[in-house]
């Protein structure tokens, strides 16, 4: 039982970390495909959000 409390405590704290961030200006979290896109080699390229946003940006 107090494993169940112990971790609803710590996701209840994360959760309202993001919130307190967000609140303040910070940028939103990243998803993967946006917290890779400082490394020079990775899975970026095939991205189902990358290749959303590219077919955006075309005319």
């Amino acid at each position: 039982m107090m494993e169940i409390l112990l971790a609803i405590l710590l996701v209840t704290l994360a959760a309202a970390g993001l919130g307190l961030g967000l609140l303040f200006g910070r940028d939103p979290v990243r998803t993967s495909c946006g917290a890779a896109e400082g490394i020079a080699v990775g899975r970026c390229a095939d991205c189902p959000l990358r290749r959303a946003a590219r077919r955006e940006m075309r005319p």
